[in-house]
């Protein structure tokens, strides 16, 4: 029987070899010469804006109040949820859209199981919804440690990179190596905000994708890919997997229709990026070109920007709390860099004035006046409608808030939202990544369209986080309520 054991031993090993995937080790992937960790530095980040959120716990340690499915399967011990052997799937009875869900697990050696996110209630986790690992991919179940010619001890396993722990199962592969032994705890969230999925594991960032501009890998559909909202599900695999503190933070979209109950008093969940007294928060343009202003560095960079504030404060100003421009100065910044959040901005312009808003130092949110048919000094204004469509040839008669500068996505808004000039306007803008959807006046004119990087021509990436500008085209410029709630990426 001992030598039957061996020679099935040996033949599965060979099976091994043949499909086997070299799984880096942690130290394989650590940083070299004492730098820091940019997956470190990553989860640090997130984790900082998330410090902010308001947490609700989804487990309350006694009983599964809040949870439906195979609850036979599971059980609570010592304010522990347990994944018991043979248990199936369990589900939140709430569903969750744009969150961020942080919790604690333990394993057992090749303990397998799953946190399904945007899963259709009774749907299959990573089918249907989007399924998260949660997997010992280190267990004797799933490979075993081999001596590679050059390359000395190497964990060989037959499974593929998008099934190893955190992995959104058959579409985006973890990176390895921040898991803790079988039998410790482990701490991980999981940021799902539209497309953007990110997963943090032991204060490392192990995913970071957009999943709409992945392909599915494992050549199985995936419809659930594109849910934006669903249950959330402890997805069972037959193994003992115990989770505890379970809490969910909400980011679902503001309504577009939030409103200041007092100018420049931000509503909850928002920062005021402008308090209505002063320029604090702000500083001028130091260079035209993006390009340029980012490769400032030391006393140049600090000339120009001395340079940039006085101009600023010639020509920006407060008046009865709102920023006024006088159309004579330059553009005003954040003195922060942003990278994915949601934006609440007041603009007034008087008639045929332009502007716009930079995202990310990058041209714009279009704000311009759609009945200035821009009359050359002297001659009459239109009279019929053939006249008048030669006067807009820029665009402007379709209304503020397209991504102007695009090329290759759309650059026009939806629809004409604008109120008349010398009325206030209010623009509601949401960023997650490169995509950017914009209410006008609580009326979407721009739908999750990609921002594109208008200093490459759209060839390169956007940069991940960079100042926010009020544009300026010479002419007056009023903007008040500008409220900031920053995402977490």
């Amino acid at each position: 029987m001992n030598l039957f054991r061996n020679v099935v031993r040996i033949m599965l090993f060979c099976l091994l070899l043949q499909h086997a995937v070299m799984l880096p080790s942690a130290s394989a992937q650590a940083p070299q010469g004492g730098q820091a960790d940019p997956f470190v530095a990553a989860a640090e980040h997130a984790e900082g804006i998330l410090a902010t959120a308001t947490w609700q716990s989804i487990f309350n340690g006694k009983d599964l109040a809040g949870w439906r499915g195979d609850t036979a399967g599971y059980a609570i011990e010592d304010g522990v949820l347990v994944c018991k052997k043979g248990g199936k799937t369990l589900e939140t009875e709430v569903e969750y859209g744009d969150f961020a869900l942080t919790f604690e697990f333990r394993l057992e050696a090749s303990g397998n199981n799953g946190i399904g996110i945007r899963v259709p209630q009774s749907g299959y986790p990573s089918r249907d919804g989007l399924e998260i690992q949660i997997l010992d991919h280190d267990g004797p179940l799933y490979g075993q440690d081999a001596e590679i010619a050059g390359a000395g001890k190497q964990r060989l396993t037959w499974l593929k990179p998008w099934q190893v722990h955190g992995s959104v199962y058959g579409i985006a592969p973890a990176r390895t190596g921040a898991s803790k032994p079988v039998g410790e705890w482990n701490s991980e969230t999981i940021i799902a905000i539209e497309d953007h999925v990110m997963v943090i594991l032991n204060g490392t960032v192990i995913v970071d994708a957009f999943l709409d501009d992945m392909a599915v890998i494992d050549g199985s559909p995936h419809p659930g890919k594109h849910n934006r909202r669903g249950h959330i599900v402890l997805a069972g695999h037959d193994d003992r997997v115990e989770f505890r503190n379970l809490r969910v933070a909400d980011y679902s979209p503001a309504p577009p229709s939030l409103r200041a109950a007092k100018d420049n008093v931000p509503p909850p969940g928002f920062e005021a990026l402008f308090n209505g007294r002063d320029l604090s928060g702000w500083k001028g343009l130091s260079h035209g070109d993006a390009n340029a202003r980012r490769a400032l560095a030391g006393a140049a960079q600090e000339e120009a920007q001395a340079k940039a504030d006085a101009t600023m404060k010639a020509h920006w100003s407060v008046v009865d709390g709102v920023l006024h421009y006088d159309g004579q100065g330059d553009s005003l910044c954040t003195a922060r860099d942003h990278g994915d959040f949601e934006l609440l901005v007041d603009w007034k312009i008087p008639p045929g004035a332009d502007s716009g808003i930079y995202l990310r130092g990058t041209p714009q949110i279009q704000i311009w006046d759609p009945w200035d048919p821009r009359v050359e000094p002297g001659k009459p204004a239109p009279s019929t409608p053939k006249e008048w469509v030669a006067q807009f040839t820029n665009g402007r008669n379709l209304g503020s808030g397209g991504l102007w500068n695009n090329r290759q996505w759309r650059n026009m808004p939806l629809v004409l939202a604008d109120k008349k000039p010398g009325e206030w306007n209010t623009f509601f803008i949401r960023m997650v990544g490169e995509k950017v959807s914009v209410w006008l006046n609580d009326t979407l004119v721009v739908d999750r369209v990609k921002l594109e990087d208008y200093w490459s021509k759209g060839t390169k990436p956007l940069p991940r986080a960079d100042q926010i500008e009020l544009q300026h085209h010479g002419s007056e410029l009023f903007f008040k309520n500008i409220f900031l709630r920053e995402l977490p990426w």
